[in-house]
């Protein structure tokens, strides 16, 4: 009886023995899986990464809009291979003012750009922003318009010559200011920000610097209707027929002209937003 107890007790000792330690066991091999699966997302996650570095050549479009001496400007751009997007640019401002009084003058102007060109976006450094970007302006219509009326008795110079405007007669004008000579005309930019960026992010804000060879600016003046006269208001003459005030006007004009030729390398400050989105 003793012998039957003492075993009894025995094996109500050891059952709860045995569980304990199979229960200690179970965790191990558990905890072997997540880690094999852990490693396993690691290098999907990497290999995903990898792809998104290098999208495939024409497989994404970008499109932006920004500001520029061009004008506001409407952007389309792809990629062509790891180091190469190639970029389209519209531009376009339109601007009219009334009623401007300076120097004895009062001006109507119109401002009216439009342009469009194409670049290639050269990335040294794929995974950076840094780029350069040689291209062309195909279209360019950029120019102002003018008329103006010189307010009666007012004095003006052309060439170091005084005229007074008529009291009665008051000097009319118009003139005209092109910046499109040299069309299509060659641009050249540096910038940073990459509208399709290699890590797989759809936004950027491209900013850029350079310039556009336009060629030299035009501009035109004329005086079409009016009379000027001497300091005492007497002597005066026809602005459209009189001799010496057209040849006055002319070097006046070829002064201006002078001034605004370093234009013919027309500055670039663009910046602006841009999407991108994968099209295959």
């Amino acid at each position: 009886m003793n012998r039957t107890a003492l075993f009894v007790c025995a094996a109500m000792l050891a059952a709860p023995c045995a569980l304990l330690a199979q229960s200690t066991s179970i965790p191990f091999p558990a905890q072997s899986a997540p880690s094999g699966s852990h490693a396993a997302l690691q290098t999907a996650g990497k290999s995903q990464k990898k792809k998104a570095a290098a999208p495939k050549p024409l497989s994404r479009i970008a499109l932006g809009v920004g500001f520029s001496p061009l004008g506001v400007n409407m952007t389309a751009a792809t990629n062509l291979n790891k180091y190469m997007n190639v970029r389209g640019t519209g531009n376009i401002f339109k601007y009219t003012v009334n009623d401007i009084s300076t120097n004895g003058f009062n001006v109507d102007a119109n401002i009216d750009l439009a342009s469009a060109g194409v670049s290639l976006d050269l990335y040294p450094f794929p995974n950076h922003g840094l780029r350069i970007s040689p291209g062309v302006l195909f279209r360019n219509t950029n120019n102002a318009s003018a008329t103006f009326t010189v307010q009666p008795g007012t004095s003006f110079t052309l060439d170091d010559y005084t005229y007074y405007a008529s009291k009665t007669n008051p000097v009319q004008g118009i003139g005209s200011f092109g910046l499109h000579t040299q069309n299509p005309a060659p641009t050249i930019t540096a910038g940073w920000g990459n509208v399709i960026p290699r890590n797989g992010k759809h936004l950027s804000f491209p900013f850029e610097v350079g310039v556009a060879f336009i060629g030299a600016p035009t501009i035109d003046v004329e005086l079409n209707a009016g009379q000027v006269c001497n300091a005492q208001g007497l002597n005066c003459v026809n602005v459209a027929t009189d001799q010496d005030v057209q040849t006055n006007l002319k070097a006046q004009v070829a002064k201006y002209k002078d001034d605004l030729d370093p234009l013919r390398t027309y500055p670039i400050v663009s910046f602006g937003v841009a999407y991108n989105f994968r099209i295959r």
